[in-house]
């Protein structure tokens, strides 16, 4: 009917006939059940390319009036929910996207009322039987309209957060505040609103916004709660997209995988797709995103960031505390507070369960080693990540002293950044040092093998590729590399890759704290031996 009002379904009707499109319809199914009670004020946040606005396109095209959408719907899964007859096209929305709006319009100042004007006119031409005037607020105007028809509203913002991510001035920004309000907090309007659906890639400001939506319930990149599953895609999901274009899902997940959430692995949509079209795995969230967003926030310099961002960058999980930062582009007050805001971007992945974030896949960690490349900072991190392509030749050619010399000036740098015990340096100074092996291997730490742990096991992607055999690695301090060769044998360590098929090497490395230098033992391991 209109643009703002009852926009009909066009959008959600395009992305449906792309070429690769992920049926996430069952999300009806879960927001149905918010409706019309305490919880249908939903804020969704999700980094950039996460499907923020598909869902709101798919929102619109099942709720909106004076539309029959049922054909639409019908291929998917949505359609065989018993819910889904319920509330198909039975409610008035309105629709609008705060990027667009903000970026389109030539004096900025103005946009609030502008859009407003723009919504108002809609209502009044869609309801002439109402008595509206101009001079209403929206507020009062969905108010007039369901006090005189009984008929309810369902609002859906994008980018509700764009104000605050571009610094908008104190003025448009209180005018915004007082729309917030004047439609979501009053409890004259509330039985107006059906639904009320925010997107953002950031969550609700926790200062003056938050007084404003203290109402909504957030569903965000740390825990979106019961919505987990549509907050990208899932491994179900990518595998069967896997299967349809014939594409190597272990590389698939080791690219765009490591967003977990309450059982789900969640990979990003957007790489995804444009992988699979593409037939080659590579660098594509980049495109609409850029590396700069990690390097301003580091090149902040918080106590203990440079140690972290070492570490994670090595593969290593760090602690973060998430529940400080303000949501804002102004109250970075220490690295949690960056590092909560580049969990919220997508260029850091958050367990809940632990509270530890990490870089979540090759793809983003990619954009890590793009972001220190040039700060002198990370010189001798750069140096190490540069020679550790010859170190895992090295490893396989069977060049101990090579090995050796490499881990002794990856220890020192990681050594020369933390307090942590030795033998913690030591796994940091070997996740580092062995970084370029994440692009062929999945590294898992204290794998359960035979009669105990072995410290770091390096596991290909591809087993059949003969270049790249199996390392089961051992740690010693103060002892030697032959004990380190022999608790693996003597501990079974390779039978915890029982069903691998290829060829394995045993890596052995002793630490001397007194010289402060390594060495090494390498031995290869074949099971018909």
């Amino acid at each position: 009917m209109g643009i703002y009002l009852n926009p009909g379904y066009a959008n959600f009707r395009e992305m449906t006939s792309a070429e690769i499109y992920v049926d996430k319809t069952m999300m009806i199914s879960a927001v149905n059940k918010l409706m019309d009670q305490g919880e249908k004020f939903v804020c969704m946040s999700r980094p950039r390319r996460f499907g923020k606005t598909t869902a709101s396109n798919m929102l619109c095209a099942y709720y909106v009036k004076g539309y029959d959408t049922s054909e639409l719907f019908a291929p998917f899964k949505i359609s065989k929910d018993s819910s889904f007859s319920d509330k198909l096209n039975r409610y008035n929305v309105i629709k609008l996207d705060w990027n667009s709006e903000y970026q389109n319009i030539e004096d900025q100042s103005n946009l609030i009322n502008h859009v407003v004007g723009k919504i108002k006119k809609e209502l009044i031409e869609g309801f002439p039987e109402v008595s509206l005037s101009e001079i209403d607020s929206l507020g009062d105007s969905i108010l007039k309209i369901y006090n005189e028809t009984g008929e309810t509203f369902i609002i859906l913002m994008d980018e509700y957060d764009v104000l605050i991510r571009e610094r908008a001035d104190e003025k448009l920004f209180s005018q915004f505040l007082r729309l917030l309000n004047g439609l979501f907090k009053s409890d004259t309007i509330r039985p107006a609103i059906s639904l009320a659906y925010l997107t953002g890639i950031l969550p609700i400001v926790r200062d003056k916004v938050q007084s404003k939506l203290n109402n909504f319930r957030e569903y965000t990149i740390l825990d979106a709660l019961s919505l987990a599953e549509y907050v990208g895609f899932t491994t179900d999901e990518v595998k069967t997209l896997c299967d349809e274009y014939s594409m190597d899902f272990d590389e698939c997940r080791q690219w765009y995988d490591g967003y977990y959430q309450h059982g789900y692995e969640l990979y990003n949509p957007e790489s995804v797709v444009m992988s699979m079209k593409a037939k080659r795995y590579g660098n594509y969230w980049n495109r609409t995103s850029t590396y700069m967003a990690i390097a301003e926030r580091i090149q902040m310099n918080f106590d203990g960031t440079k140690d972290a961002v070492i570490r994670m960058v090595a593969g290593e999980n760090i602690g973060v505390n998430v529940d400080r930062f303000m949501n804002t582009m102004d109250s970075f007050n220490s690295k949690d507070d960056v590092f909560a805001y580049l969990i919220h971007l997508g260029y850091l992945a958050y367990n809940l369960d632990d509270g530890t974030c990490r870089i979540p896949n090759r793809e983003v960690r990619n954009e890590w080693l793009n972001a220190i490349a040039d700060d002198k900072d990370y010189f001798v991190t750069n140096r190490i990540i540069e020679a550790s392509r010859q170190l895992l030749v090295d490893t396989i050619a069977g060049d101990e002293d090579a090995v050796a010399r490499s881990l002794d000036e990856s220890h020192i740098h990681v050594t020369s950044n933390r307090s942590y015990n030795n033998e913690d340096a030591l796994a940091s100074a070997i996740y580092l040092a062995y970084i370029y092996a994440l692009n062929d291997y999945t590294c898992v730490r204290e794998m359960t093998a035979g009669k105990g742990f072995s410290d770091v096991v390096y596991i290909p992607v591809h087993p059949d590729n003969p270049d790249r055999p199996a390392m089961i690695i051992e740690l010693k301090r103060n002892d030697t590399v032959g004990r380190a060769i022999d608790q693996i044998n003597s501990k079974k360590y390779f039978m915890a890759l029982e069903h691998y098929q290829g060829q394995i090497l045993f890596v052995g490395i002793d630490y001397d704290e007194k010289d402060k230098s390594h060495t090494c033992r390498i031995q290869w391991f074949t099971k018909e031996e």
